[in-house]
Protein backbone atom coordinates (compact mmCIF):
# COMPACT_ATOMS: atom_id res chain seq x y z
CA UNK A 1 0.00 0.00 0.00
CA UNK A 2 1.24 3.37 -0.86
CA UNK A 3 -1.11 5.50 0.99
CA UNK A 4 -3.12 4.59 4.48
CA UNK A 5 -5.28 6.34 7.00
CA UNK A 6 -5.39 5.89 10.42
CA UNK A 7 -8.17 7.32 12.44
CA UNK A 8 -8.04 11.14 11.13
CA UNK A 9 -4.77 11.30 9.61
CA UNK A 10 -3.33 10.07 6.05
CA UNK A 11 0.00 9.10 6.13
CA UNK A 12 2.46 7.62 3.13
CA UNK A 13 5.00 4.80 2.24
CA UNK A 14 8.31 5.38 3.76
CA UNK A 15 10.40 2.52 3.54
CA UNK A 16 9.18 -1.29 2.57
CA UNK A 17 9.91 -3.89 4.81
CA UNK A 18 12.85 -5.29 2.87
CA UNK A 19 14.88 -2.31 3.19
CA UNK A 20 13.51 -2.43 7.58
CA UNK A 21 15.07 -5.97 7.53
CA UNK A 22 18.28 -5.00 5.49
CA UNK A 23 18.69 -2.27 8.48
CA UNK A 24 18.11 -5.33 10.84
CA UNK A 25 20.87 -7.40 9.78
CA UNK A 26 23.18 -4.86 9.93
CA UNK A 27 22.71 -4.39 13.00
CA UNK A 28 22.44 -8.20 14.11
CA UNK A 29 25.76 -8.74 12.31
CA UNK A 30 27.10 -6.00 14.81
CA UNK A 31 26.13 -6.95 17.82
CA UNK A 32 26.98 -11.08 16.99
CA UNK A 33 31.12 -9.12 16.54
CA UNK A 34 31.08 -6.63 19.08
CA UNK A 35 29.23 -8.99 22.39
CA UNK A 36 30.79 -12.79 20.88
CA UNK A 37 31.53 -14.39 24.17
CA UNK A 38 29.17 -13.03 26.06
CA UNK A 39 26.03 -13.90 27.41
CA UNK A 40 23.79 -10.61 26.54
CA UNK A 41 20.21 -9.79 28.14
CA UNK A 42 18.25 -8.02 25.49
CA UNK A 43 15.49 -5.89 27.14
CA UNK A 44 12.94 -5.37 24.84
CA UNK A 45 10.92 -2.18 25.41
CA UNK A 46 7.59 -2.75 25.23
CA UNK A 47 4.77 -1.77 23.23
CA UNK A 48 6.64 -0.60 20.13
CA UNK A 49 9.73 -2.88 20.30
CA UNK A 50 8.23 -5.67 19.75
CA UNK A 51 8.59 -6.28 15.86
CA UNK A 52 11.65 -4.89 15.68
CA UNK A 53 12.86 -7.11 18.69
CA UNK A 54 11.66 -10.40 16.97
CA UNK A 55 13.34 -9.95 13.95
CA UNK A 56 16.84 -8.80 15.56
CA UNK A 57 16.32 -12.13 18.02
CA UNK A 58 16.35 -14.02 14.43
CA UNK A 59 19.45 -13.08 13.64
CA UNK A 60 21.22 -12.66 16.58
CA UNK A 61 23.64 -16.44 16.60
CA UNK A 62 25.40 -16.26 20.21
CA UNK A 63 24.44 -16.90 23.52
CA UNK A 64 21.47 -14.24 24.78
CA UNK A 65 18.10 -13.86 26.71
CA UNK A 66 15.55 -11.59 26.36
CA UNK A 67 13.40 -9.79 28.94
CA UNK A 68 10.89 -6.98 28.36
CA UNK A 69 9.84 -3.78 30.07
CA UNK A 70 7.43 -1.34 29.55
CA UNK A 71 7.68 2.38 29.55
CA UNK A 72 5.41 5.19 29.16
CA UNK A 73 6.36 8.91 27.87
CA UNK A 74 3.34 9.33 25.17
CA UNK A 75 -0.22 10.63 25.16
CA UNK A 76 -1.68 10.09 21.98
CA UNK A 77 0.94 11.33 19.39
CA UNK A 78 3.44 13.76 21.81
CA UNK A 79 5.62 13.25 24.23
CA UNK A 80 4.76 14.09 27.63
CA UNK A 81 8.06 14.69 28.63
CA UNK A 82 7.66 11.92 31.75
CA UNK A 83 8.70 8.90 31.84
CA UNK A 84 6.05 6.23 33.76
CA UNK A 85 7.70 2.62 34.64
CA UNK A 86 5.12 0.41 33.90
CA UNK A 87 6.84 -3.00 33.89
CA UNK A 88 9.96 -3.81 35.51
CA UNK A 89 12.42 -6.14 35.12
CA UNK A 90 13.07 -9.33 37.26
CA UNK A 91 16.51 -10.50 35.78
CA UNK A 92 19.82 -9.66 38.07
CA UNK A 93 21.64 -7.93 35.61
CA UNK A 94 24.90 -7.25 37.97
CA UNK A 95 27.93 -7.70 35.80
CA UNK A 96 26.17 -8.82 32.60
CA UNK A 97 25.95 -6.98 29.49
CA UNK A 98 22.47 -5.08 28.74
CA UNK A 99 21.15 -4.17 25.49
CA UNK A 100 18.18 -2.12 25.84
CA UNK A 101 16.11 -2.70 22.41
CA UNK A 102 14.21 0.13 21.63
CA UNK A 103 11.86 1.25 18.69
CA UNK A 104 12.15 4.56 18.26
CA UNK A 105 14.72 7.53 19.69
CA UNK A 106 12.83 10.78 19.78
CA UNK A 107 13.64 13.19 22.74
CA UNK A 108 16.00 10.49 24.22
CA UNK A 109 14.43 10.92 27.63
CA UNK A 110 12.77 7.32 27.81
CA UNK A 111 16.69 5.82 27.14
CA UNK A 112 17.80 8.32 29.81
CA UNK A 113 15.78 7.52 32.84
CA UNK A 114 16.31 3.45 31.99
CA UNK A 115 19.57 3.34 31.54
CA UNK A 116 19.87 5.64 34.77
CA UNK A 117 17.72 2.74 36.15
CA UNK A 118 19.69 -0.17 34.90
CA UNK A 119 23.15 1.57 36.14
CA UNK A 120 21.71 1.39 39.73
CA UNK A 121 21.84 -2.55 39.23
CA UNK A 122 25.65 -2.71 38.58
CA UNK A 123 25.56 -3.98 34.99
CA UNK A 124 29.07 -4.63 33.57
CA UNK A 125 27.90 -2.54 30.68
CA UNK A 126 24.49 -0.82 28.95
CA UNK A 127 23.95 -0.63 25.48
CA UNK A 128 21.33 1.14 23.35
CA UNK A 129 19.58 -0.88 20.14
CA UNK A 130 16.86 1.51 18.41
CA UNK A 131 15.83 0.71 14.98
CA UNK A 132 14.82 4.04 14.15
CA UNK A 133 16.40 7.50 15.82
CA UNK A 134 15.85 11.26 15.30
CA UNK A 135 19.15 12.51 16.21
CA UNK A 136 17.62 16.24 15.53
CA UNK A 137 15.25 15.69 18.22
CA UNK A 138 17.08 14.34 21.15
CA UNK A 139 17.58 16.23 24.34
CA UNK A 140 19.78 14.67 26.65
CA UNK A 141 23.44 13.43 25.92
CA UNK A 142 22.67 9.59 24.72
CA UNK A 143 25.19 7.17 23.56
CA UNK A 144 23.47 5.27 21.44
CA UNK A 145 25.59 1.73 20.48
CA UNK A 146 23.20 0.28 17.51
CA UNK A 147 21.15 2.87 15.46
CA UNK A 148 19.56 1.09 12.83
CA UNK A 149 17.92 3.81 10.89
CA UNK A 150 18.08 7.50 11.53
CA UNK A 151 15.11 9.45 10.31
CA UNK A 152 14.37 13.50 10.37
CA UNK A 153 11.53 14.49 12.91
CA UNK A 154 8.51 12.68 10.61
CA UNK A 155 6.05 11.11 12.40
CA UNK A 156 5.89 7.62 11.55
CA UNK A 157 3.75 4.35 11.89
CA UNK A 158 3.95 0.54 11.34
CA UNK A 159 6.37 -2.09 12.24
CA UNK A 160 5.62 -2.14 15.85
CA UNK A 161 5.12 2.17 16.11
CA UNK A 162 1.56 3.40 16.29
CA UNK A 163 -0.67 6.16 16.08
CA UNK A 164 -3.30 6.47 18.99
CA UNK A 165 -2.62 2.52 19.55
CA UNK A 166 -3.50 1.78 15.84
CA UNK A 167 -1.25 0.55 12.84
CA UNK A 168 1.57 -1.70 15.20
CA UNK A 169 1.03 -4.75 12.39
CA UNK A 170 1.79 -2.91 9.42
CA UNK A 171 5.00 -4.65 7.77
CA UNK A 172 6.17 -1.64 6.09
CA UNK A 173 6.66 2.04 7.88
CA UNK A 174 4.52 4.86 7.09
CA UNK A 175 4.95 8.75 7.24
CA UNK A 176 2.65 11.69 8.25
CA UNK A 177 1.07 13.61 4.95
CA UNK A 178 2.54 16.55 4.50
CA UNK A 179 -1.01 18.18 4.31
CA UNK A 180 -1.93 16.72 8.53
CA UNK A 181 0.88 17.42 10.32
CA UNK A 182 1.22 16.02 13.67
Amino acid sequence: MQRITIHDKDFELMMGETEILRAVDAVAARINSDLAGENPLFLAVLNGAFMFAADLMKRITIPCEISFVKLASYEGVTSTGKVREIIGINEDIAGRTVVIVEDIIDSGLTMKRMTETLGTRSPKAVKICSLFVKRASIEVPLNIDYAAIEIGNEFIVGYGLDYDQQGRNLRDLYVASPANKI
